[in-house]
């Protein structure tokens, strides 16, 4: 993974990062972490700390197995994007082409109070699901949309079926507005899933195995904790009292690492849904491989995933604005303001306005247990953090993390 460069990361202040992580470990907000940066093409630093399992004290280490959640899901668009550059769709074709469960639909109106307030809507475009503005939710959302999807546990959860079946019950449902008009973070990436299993006759997993991760050399990322790799998994933990996924209700208080899952009893070893929102479980040299692939312009050590004009393509924000622009009323993993939307991740537009240091194009994304990545390809960086703590809106260690990497920039 290698091109030429100057290293500009300087050693000392890079160092400001392991005190950090290990502030969080101390102050128990984190049971273990690790980061791995690459600039230019070269590593130039990784560290890790605390336990990957608290209660057998097993320490968190370079191979340690974690749940990445929505870091998924650019996994899931690019796929979509890898199927759209051989002429197989465009962005525009309604999903009701590839899914017909989702032909007459009906939308929420505004101010709608119960389910049945609807009026008829089109069927979201690819493009639509890809920004998350196609009206669809998350149960872990505020709103009337989102209480249904919680009340019928529609949350692609990886012991709950099949995707197909999964999908065809989100189809059951109104939207919560009419496609184009909000921002609203959703099981879009999962439905997309589906169009990638229709449209290349194979499972998501199959497709993501065979033409996304063994090209990467991604040996260890899959739907289900890869086969001798389970002492390694780590364990799951969050400072709500009970489900650390319904946010809705979430109280917090009392123990701060509440053991949620854990390797021998989790969902992840015997995965049946591939959820491209959130079903992968990785190593973070892994999704380093992809996050360099990216920063590559769509190729890494001579294989070539995509095409570098489709990828730049992805890594544009696609919104008319930034996502605080379009009235987002869901759960926010990071800044919206000064922040816009690609196919599968967050491009910074303004630094300033997101308060947070970075470069105009920065693209990143992070999961529901507090990792994060982001590929910055003015400053050549690549930088990826793995810890277990869900929600991942518990502390502001991503908006940190950043500051620290680029605080060490000369």
């Amino acid at each position: 993974m290698n091109d030429t460069s100057v290293a500009r990361l300087d050693p000392a202040r890079m160092q400001r990062i392991a005190d950090w992580m290990e502030r969080y470990v101390e102050a128990r907000k984190y049971a273990g972490s690790a980061i791995l940066v690459f600039e230019g093409g070269t590593e130039r630093y990784f560290h890790a700390c605390g336990l990957r399992s608290i209660e057998q004290g097993l320490p968190w280490q370079r191979d340690t197995v974690a749940r990445i959640y929505s870091m998924t899901k650019p996994v899931t668009s690019l796929a979509v994007m890898m199927l759209a550059e051989r002429g197989l769709f465009h962005l525009d074709a309604p999903l009701s082409q590839f899914l017909p469960a989702f032909a007459d639909l009906q939308a929420l109106v505004p101010g709608a109070e119960r389910i049945d307030q609807t009026e008829p809507a089109n069927a979201p475009t690819l493009h639509h699901l890809l920004t998350h503005t196609s009206g669809l939710s998350y149960p872990f959302n505020p709103g009337v949309l989102a209480h249904e999807m919680d009340e019928r546990k529609i949350m692609f959860n990886p012991n709950q079926g099949i995707l197909a079946d999964m999908v065809d019950r989100v189809a059951e449902l109104p939207l919560a507005f009419q496609p184009g008009a909000h921002w609203e973070y959703s099981v879009g990436i999962d439905v997309l899933g589906r169009v990638v299993e229709v449209v290349s006759g194979k499972s998501l997993g199959q497709f993501f195995a065979e033409e996304i991760f063994a090209p990467l050399g991604m040996s260890e990322t899959a739907f289900r904790v890869p086969e001798g790799t389970g002492d390694r998994f780590a364990s799951l933990y969050t400072p709500l009292a009970g489900d650390a996924m319904a946010l809705n209700a979430a109280k917090a208080g009392g123990e701060s690492l509440r053991l949620v899952d854990s390797v021998g009893d989790s969902s992840f070893e015997t995965t049946d849904m591939h959820s491209g929102g959130g079903g992968l479980v990785g190593t973070i040299d892994d999704y380093m491989r992809f996050a360099e692939m990216l920063r590559l312009g769509g190729v890494l050590d001579g294989q070539r995933i995509i095409g570098s004009s489709t990828l730049d393509f992805m890594m544009r924000n696609h919104l008319p604005g930034d996502i605080a622009s379009m009235g987002p009323q869901s759960f926010a993993e990071q800044p919206m303001d000064g922040v816009g939307f690609g196919l599968g991740g967050a491009v910074v537009i303004d630094p300033a306005r997101s308060r947070t240091p970075g470069s105009i194009g920065d693209f990143s994304w992070g999961g529901m247990a507090s990792t994060f990545f982001w590929v910055d390809r003015e400053k050549d960086l690549s930088v990826v953090f793995f810890t277990q703590l869900s929600p991942s809106s518990s502390y502001p260690s991503r908006a940190e993390l950043k500051a620290l990497v680029h605080g060490a920039l000369a």
